[in-house]
C-alpha cells in the first residue's frame, strides 16, 4: 500500500475521490497491473518466433599460429619448399591480422509449436487483463465499503450529539424545576443519569469513527495521521427490481473472474495443442554473409544461404507426456469454470435476497423513527404540562436513540447490499454510483 504523505490541512473526500486513490494507491492491484504487463512481456517474446533475426558482428585482431601443432611439420614443409622462391623459409609460427564483419540472418517459416504458443500467449494475456480487472472491482467495494461505513459512523456521531444537547436541556429544566419546587429530587437525577448515559455513547461512537476513519485511509493509501473530512452524505434510493436471470446474464457478460477462467482455459488449450504439433516438421531459413581482410591486403566476401527441416522421428514419451499434462490442466480449468458458473447464481440470487431485505428494514426504521419522534415530542408536552415525570421521557429519549441508531445501521447494510449485487454482477467500477443512488 502507497502511503500518501500527511500534510496540515484537512483534506476533503467524496466518494468518487477516495476510490479514485484507492485505485491509484492499492498494492494488491499494483501486483495485478505488473504481472499484466510481465505477461505482455512474454506475449512479445513469443511474438519474436515469427519475425526475422538479424544480427551484425564484426571483429580485428592479430593470430599467430603453431603449424607444427596443426599437423604441418617439417616433413610437409620439404615437400612444399620445391615450390617456393630459393631461400625460402616456411616458419614453424606464422602471424596475420584478421579482419572481417558479417551479417546473420534467421527465420522460422513453419512450426506447430511456435503457433500454437502465441495463440496462448493472447490468451494469458487476456487472463491476465481480466485478472486486473478483477483485482480493481474488489478495490472499489473495499473503499466504497469503507467510506459507508465511516458515515455511518458520522451518522451515529451526530445523532449522539443531538441527543446530548437535549439531554442537557432536560437536566437543566429538570433543576430549575426542583429548585424551583415543582419537580422531585429523583427527576433531576433521571435527568443527570440519561445525560451521561447519553455522552457515553457519544465518546463510544467517536471513537469508532475515528477508527472507521482509519480503516478507510488505509484503504486508499493515505497516512492515519491525515485528517480528512468525507464530503458525501450517506446515499439512499431505492433499486429497480431485477430477476435472478438478468443479473446472472449480466454477470456472464461482465465478470472478470469468469472471463479470465475463460481465457485461461484458451490458454491450455492453446499449449496443448503446442505440445502434439511437436510432432510435425518445423522448417526454418538461416545463413549469413561476411567480408575478410588478411594482412590488409584485398578483401573477399562470403555466404552461407541454407533451409532447414527439422523432423522428430522418436520423442514419443515426453511428447505423451506433455500433452497430458496439459489436458490436466485444461480440464481443471473447464471444472473451475462449471464451479463458477454455479458460484455466480448462488451469489447473485444471494445478494438479491440481502437487497430485497435491508430495502424493508429501512422502511421499517425510518417508520420507527418517525413514530419515536412522535411520541417523544408528546410526552415533552406532558412533563411540561405537569402530568408525568421526566421518566416516561428518559424511555422516550432512549427509545429514539435506538431508533436512530438502527436506521443508520439499516442505511449502511442496504448500501452494503447493492454494492454486493454489483459485485456479483461484474459491474461495481462502473456503476455503484447508479447502484447507490448518488
Amino acid at each position: 500500500m502507497i502511503v500518501r504523505p500527511v500534510s496540515d490541512e484537512t483534506l476533503k473526500l467524496s466518494l468518487d475521490e477516495a476510490i479514485a486513490l484507492g485505485l491509484k494507491n492499492n498494492l494488491g492491484l499494483k501486483e495485478a497491473e505488473n504481472g499484466e504487463k510481465s505477461i505482455k512481456g512474454q506475449k512479445n517474446e513469443a511474438l519474436q518466433n515469427f519475425l526475422p533475426t538479424i544480427t551484425l558482428t564484426g571483429d580485428t585482431g592479430a593470430h599467430q599460429h603453431n603449424l607444427v601443432s596443426q599437423g604441418f611439420g617439417p616433413g610437409v614443409a620439404k615437400k612444399f619448399s620445391s615450390l617456393l622462391p630459393p631461400g625460402s623459409v616456411i616458419a614453424e609460427i606464422t602471424r596475420d591480422e584478421l579482419t572481417e564483419g558479417q551479417i546473420h540472418f534467421s527465420q522460422i517459416l513453419f512450426s506447430g509449436p511456435v503457433i500454437a504458443g502465441w495463440r496462448a500467449a493472447g490468451a494469458a494475456e487476456r487472463a491476465a487483463h481480466f485478472a486486473k480487472m478483477s483485482a480493481r472491482g474488489e478495490v472499489v467495494q473495499q473503499v466504497a465499503s469503507a467510506y459507508l461505513h465511516a458515515i455511518a459512523a458520522s451518522s451515529e456521531v451526530d445523532n449522539a450529539r443531538a441527543l446530548e444537547s437535549e439531554d442537557q436541556v432536560f437536566l437543566s429544566q429538570a433543576h430549575d424545576a426542583h429548585i424551583a419546587g415543582v419537580a422531585a429530587n429523583l427527576d433531576e437525577l433521571r435527568a443527570r443519569v440519561q445525560l451521561q448515559a447519553q455522552q457515553q455513547m457519544l465518546i463510544a461512537a467517536q471513537n469508532a469513527l475515528e477508527k472507521n476513519l482509519i480503516l478507510l485511509k488505509r484503504e486508499i493509501g493515505i497516512d492515519p495521521g491525515q485528517k480528512i473530512a468525507l464530503t458525501d452524505p450517506a446515499p439512499y434510493s431505492e433499486l429497480a427490481a431485477q430477476t435472478p436471470e438478468e443479473v446472472r446474464a449480466v454477470a456472464y457478460r461482465n465478470r472478470q473472474d469468469y472471463q479470465n477462467l475463460q481465457n485461461q482455459a484458451v490458454e491450455y488449450k492453446a499449449i496443448r495443442s503446442a505440445y502434439r504439433s511437436q510432432r510435425f516438421p518445423t522448417l526454418s531459413f538461416g545463413g549469413y554473409y561476411g567480408v575478410s581482410q588478411v594482412n590488409g591486403a584485398g578483401s573477399h566476401g562470403n555466404f552461407v544461404a541454407q533451409g532447414t527441416l527439422n523432423l522428430p522421428l522418436f520423442r514419443e514419451a515426453k511428447l505423451r507426456g506433455d500433452v497430458e499434462s496439459a489436458t490436466a490442466q485444461m480440464d481443471a480449468v473447464n471444472a473451475q469454470l462449471d464451479d463458477l458458473r454455479g458460484k455466480i447464481d448462488q451469489q447473485v440470487r444471494s445478494a438479491l435476497l440481502d437487497v430485497s431485505a435491508t430495502a424493508k428494514l429501512v422502511e421499517v426504521a425510518r417508520s420507527n423513527v418517525e413514530l419515536a419522534t412522535r411520541a417523544l415530542a408528546d410526552e415533552t408536552d406532558r412533563v411540561n404540562a405537569g402530568v408525568d415525570d421526566n421518566l416516561p421521557l428518559v424511555t422516550a429519549q432512549a427509545t429514539l436513540a435506538s431508533a436512530e441508531s438502527n436506521l443508520v445501521e439499516s442505511l449502511y447494510q442496504y448500501n452494503l447490499s447493492k454494492l454486493g449485487l454489483a459485485r456479483a454482477a461484474g459491474i461495481i467500477e462502473t456503476q455503484y454510483r447508479d447502484y447507490l443512488g448518488r
